[in-house]
């Protein structure tokens, strides 16, 4: 396959081949992209291939994420990473995913486990990154050169086993290399049922015979089929046709060195961008709604606040912002623009919502229908698992982020967001380590213990509770709570006693969602909104104990305010 790209970009030709071969099922996976134009000299052309360890049952689905999900979130990644720092940072975090997903079972047999290997080509060079035993080799001047090494341990005559390898464990040992290219180069990407059953001079002989890497590829799964190999056959070949233009010292500059935007005013013009009208304004960034001159498109432009200019910490987290937001693809969550011409500032683009804020339909007269709330209640769950299936929390779910676009409800900002795999990557500088709106904010933030998707759980219950009440489940001594006594000291205040037309099992669910303890809530967010939606008999069994059981100090009350209207009766009789 010939890729035609613009002239002084960098030029390809490819081929690849998967087949099960002599196994009933193909755990294998190969993948590849060759972007046009502005990504592919700002990114590059990504190829991948994995191989499932048969040991482990989901072998085929771990290779298939591991490939598919780095390409994805590879491109995804902001303009100011490295080729290294992002593949690096994608790899770690998927590596998190799979071994969590093989943590979920018990039996060894369930893990998901594979062999990666990926090549990166940018401008004049080849980014290698490699964990197990697939194999990357380079083809040039008639000579194969093997450029990754097995991480594979031997045990005995012809026993080995694989002594690294994605989702194998929590830390992930990653190999890198770069090696320049040069216009004749093909680089070969093989599993262990290609290059264990081929010696190197019969690999050499096939690449002698042909240059049509269709040809080759073939060639090569067909003579490891001859040699009887017992395994799954793939490979890719990339030829290199032509550079990419000279880079210098990047041409592209890194969002890093590119200076932060001037005070911006409506009229005003940045990157072909007009602006509108300030939204928002802060210490820390600015919200303007642009336009762009040309397309007529509107958009929301986030930009940093000059207070910061020389601070790493928050130059990464407003930069992680975008990231993470190209990363999560939902309905309900808001999306990032890509910009149509280089950016000379930094800053980042996000749509245009129309739709009010959850802040603004709180604050209106009266209160929403229960059924409207918990159907908004489906849809916020869905755009959370979108983050949370990326090892992503979001922080800091309260009304300001949570807009209304027709029916539907979308979740914005990424301000607070926090990326397991991103966050324990070392750095030279202190992170930053967003806290989130106190009101909303689960009492694990304050009291300083492990931060979870329950934590997201209980800032959703605290905006459906407000939605429902327009009140705080626990008061306004929750926000100036800092102490684990204080939380406990904590009383929650049923919603239906606030709005009459909340059903008990709906306030359950809310209950359950807002224990001051995570260990107490929700497993998931999937059982939180089975139990919003449908009555769960725990709860209706609680609402139907004496008031004494179930809520004492409301008994006290009701039986001392009707004391006291009886005592009131008694001394009217006696002084009539």
């Amino acid at each position: 396959m010939t890729i035609e790209t613009p002239q002084h970009s960098l030029q390809v030709r490819t081929a690849q081949r998967t087949l099960a071969g002599a196994k009933a099922c193909n755990e294998d996976c190969v993948g590849l992209q060759i972007p046009t134009g502005s990504i592919l000299l700002r990114k590059g052309i990504v190829a991948a291939i994995a191989d499932g360890v048969s040991a482990a049952e989901s072998a085929q689905e771990a290779a298939e994420i591991a490939v598919t999900g780095f390409i994805t979130d590879y491109y995804s990644t902001p303009d100011s990473w490295s080729v290294k720092q992002s593949a690096h940072k994608v790899l770690v975090a998927l590596n998190r995913w799979l071994f969590g997903q093989g943590q979920k079972y018990t039996a060894a047999e369930k893990g998901y486990v594979c062999t990666f290997s990926s090549v990166v080509f940018k401008s004049r060079s080849a980014y290698l990154f490699h964990v197990g035993d697939s194999r990357i080799y380079r083809w040039r001047d008639s000579s194969l050169e093997q450029l990754t090494r097995d991480h594979t341990a031997r045990i005995g005559p012809g026993q080995s086993y694989l002594a690294r390898a994605l989702g194998i464990d929590l830390n992930l040992d990653v190999d890198f290399k770069t090696v320049d290219i040069e216009p004749g180069d093909i680089f070969l990407l093989t599993t262990d049922g290609i290059h264990d059953y081929l010696e190197p001079r019969q690999i050499q002989q096939i690449f002698a015979s042909s240059e049509d890497l269709e040809v080759i590829a073939q060639a090569l799964v067909e003579k490891a089929s001859a040699n009887q190999s017992p395994d799954n056959l793939s490979c890719q070949l990339i030829a290199i046709d032509q550079l990419g233009q000279e880079t210098g010292d990047d041409v592209f500059q890194s969002l890093t060195q590119l200076p932060f935007p001037p005070e911006l005013e409506v009229g005003y013009k940045l990157d072909g961008w007009r602006v509108l009208e300030q939204i928002h304004g802060s210490q820390r960034s600015q919200l303007f709604r642009v336009e762009h001159v040309d397309s007529g498109i509107t958009a929301i432009m986030k930009t940093p606040s000059v207070n910061y200019e020389d601070d790493p910490a928050y130059i990464e987290r407003f930069i992680m912002e975008e990231w993470v937001g190209r990363r999560i693809t939902s309905d309900y969550v808001v999306k990032v623009v890509e910009p149509p011409n280089p950016r000379r500032f930094l800053y980042y683009l996000i749509e245009l919502v129309p739709g009010p804020t959850f802040a603004k339909l709180i604050a209106e007269p009266g209160l929403p229908e229960v059924t409207k709330v918990t159907q908004l209640a489906v849809k916020l769950v869905q755009g959370l698992r979108a983050f949370h299936r990326k090892e992503t929390l979001h922080q800091d779910i309260k009304p300001d982020n949570l807009m209304l676009r027709g029916e539907d409800p979308v979740i914005i900002d990424f301000g607070s967001v926090y990326v397991a795999g991103v966050d324990e990557i070392a750095t030279t500088f202190d992170r930053e380590s967003a806290l989130g709106t106190l009101d909303y904010s689960a009492p694990e933030y304050r009291l300083h213990r492990p931060r979870t998707e329950k934590s997201d759980q209980f800032s959703l219950a605290v905006v459906l509770y407000e939605m429902l009440t327009k009140h705080h489940p626990f008061g306004d001594s929750y926000s100036t709570a800092k102490t684990t006594s204080e939380f406990l000291s904590l009383k929650y205040i049923p919603a239906y006693r606030r709005n009459p037309l909340v059903p008990v099992w709906i306030d359950g669910a809310l209950r359950k969602a807002l224990q001051i303890s995570g260990d107490l809530r929700y497993e998931s967010l999937s059982e939180f909104v089975r139990d919003l939606q449908y009555p769960n008999p725990e709860f209706l069994s609680v609402a139907q104990r004496p008031l004494l059981e179930r809520d004492p100090v409301r008994f006290w009350q009701c039986l001392s305010g009707l004391l006291f209207v009886l005592l009131l009766v008694a001394l009217y009789g006696w002084l009539h």
